[in-house]
C-alpha cells in the first residue's frame, strides 16, 4: 500500500509539472505574476487530474469504446483531452479552450508514460539486486 501511494504522489507532483508547462504554453487566464497562487493552484490542479484520471476515464473510455474502436485508438486523445478540461475547471484563474485541452492531454500522456517507464525500470531495478 505504501508503494502505491508514493507512485501516486509521484504522478501527482509530475501531473503538477506537466500541467504547469502546458497551461505556460496553451492557457488563457493565467497570470504569472501570482507565483505563489500559481503553485498552490497548480499543485491543485495536478490533484485533481490525478484522481479524475484514476476514477472516471476509466469509466468514459468504457462508454465511450465503439467511438475508440472505430478510430483505431485516436478518440482516446480526445478522452485525455476531455479529462484535463474537466479538471482545469474546478481550478480558480486557470482556464484553456477545449483544443488546448486535447494538446495538454497529449503532453500528460507522455509525461505519463515516462513516469512510469521509470518507475518499471526501477522496480525491476529493486527485484535484480534482492
Amino acid at each position: 500500500m505504501n508503494n502505491k501511494l508514493a507512485i501516486f504522489v509521484v504522478r501527482w507532483l509530475f501531473n503538477s509539472l506537466g500541467l504547469w508547462v502546458a497551461v505556460r504554453l496553451f492557457g488563457t487566464g493565467y497570470d504569472s505574476s501570482q507565483v505563489s497562487i500559481s503553485i498552490v493552484g497548480f499543485l491543485l490542479a495536478g490533484l485533481i487530474f490525478s484522481v479524475v484520471n484514476a476514477v472516471l476515464k476509466p469509466f468514459i473510455v468504457i462508454l465511450s469504446l465503439p467511438a475508440i474502436l472505430v478510430t483505431l485508438g485516436l478518440f482516446i486523445i480526445i478522452v485525455n483531452g476531455l479529462m484535463v478540461w474537466l479538471s482545469l475547471r474546478f481550478i480558480p484563474n486557470i482556464e484553456m479552450t477545449f483544443f488546448n485541452s486535447i494538446l495538454t492531454g497529449i503532453i500528460l500522456s507522455l509525461v505519463n508514460y515516462i513516469v512510469s517507464a521509470a518507475l518499471v525500470l526501477r522496480s525491476r531495478k529493486s527485484k535484480n539486486q534482492g
